[in-house]
C-alpha cells in the first residue's frame, strides 16, 4: 500500500475545518503542506498563519514542504508546529548537508526535493543523511500542471541509488498525480504520493485517498 499525503494547496481555504476534518477521517498517512515564498517559485501560497491554525486540530503528521529560498531560517519554527517532516529544495540550500542536519537536530525528519530539471545524480553524497527524498513531477509553485512523464525514468533512477548506497529513503512524487499515473509511480518505485486537486476537488475525496493508498505493496514508514 502506498503511503498517501494530500496537498493542502488545492483544499477550500474558505472551509479549511471541513477539509481538515475530511482528512482526520480518511485514511490519508500525511498532509502535505506548500509554503511559497513568491521567490524561489513565481508563487506564494500560506505560511506559519496557517500552518499553527491547522497543526493542533490535523490529526495526521505534516509533511511540510519549504519552496523557499534559505528555508534554514525557518527549522527551529517548523519543529515548534510539531511538524513530522521538513523537506528543502536541493536548489535552494547552499549547504545542504548543514541544513538536513539541522532539521533532524530539531527532532524532525529530513526531506529533499529535486525540481524536474534536477537530476537524481546530486543526491549521490547525501542520500545516506536523508529520509525522504521528493522528486516534483510539474514544476513547483502552482497546482493542477500537467505530469512530467520523465519523473518515471527518474523514479527508477532514484529507486536504484537507494539501493545501491543501502539508504533507507522514501520516494514521495509530487505534481500531476492522478488515476492514471499514480498506478505508474508504484510501479517505479515511489513510496509516497502527494495528490492535490485530484483529491480535494472530487465529491468523494476519502474514497479517491483509499484508492490511491491501495496501489502496490505494503510501504515502510517511519
Amino acid at each position: 500500500m502506498a503511503l498517501v499525503s494530500p496537498s493542502l494547496l488545492a483544499a477550500d481555504f474558505l472551509h479549511l475545518d471541513r477539509e481538515i476534518d475530511m482528512i482526520n477521517n480518511s485514511e490519508a498517512d500525511w498532509l502535505h503542506c506548500d509554503v511559497m515564498d513568491g521567490s524561489f517559485v513565481p508563487n506564494i501560497s500560506f505560511g506559519f498563519s496557517v500552518l499553527e491554525a491547522i497543526a493542533p486540530v490535523c490529526k495526521k503528521p505534516l509533511d511540510v514542504h519549504f519552496m523557499i529560498v534559505n528555508p534554514e531560517r525557518y527549522i527551529k519554527q517548523t519543529a515548534r508546529l510539531g511538524a513530522m517532516m521538513m523537506n528543502v529544495h536541493a536548489e535552494a540550500c547552499t549547504h545542504l548537508h548543514r541544513t538536513v542536519q539541522e532539521i533532524h537536530d530539531a527532532g524532525m525528519k529530513a526531506g529533499v526535493t529535486l525540481n524536474p530539471a534536477t537530476p537524481v545524480s546530486v543526491l549521490e553524497d547525501i542520500i545516506g543523511d536523508v529520509d525522504m527524498v521528493l522528486l516534483m513531477s510539474v514544476n513547483p509553485g502552482f497546482g493542477g500542471q500537467k505530469f512530467i512523464e520523465n519523473t518515471i525514468k527518474k523514479t527508477r533512477q532514484l529507486r536504484q541509488l537507494i539501493t545501491e548506497s543501502g539508504s533507507h529513503a522514501l520516494i514521495e512524487v509530487d505534481g500531476g498525480v492522478q488515476g492514471e499515473t499514480a498506478p505508474r509511480l508504484v510501479e517505479a518505485g515511489v513510496d509516497v504520493l502527494v495528490s492535490g486537486s485530484y483529491v480535494f476537488k472530487n465529491s468523494a475525496p476519502e474514497r479517491i485517498i483509499k484508492e490511491l493508498k491501495n496501489l502496490g505493496p505494503a510501504t515502510k514508514t517511519f
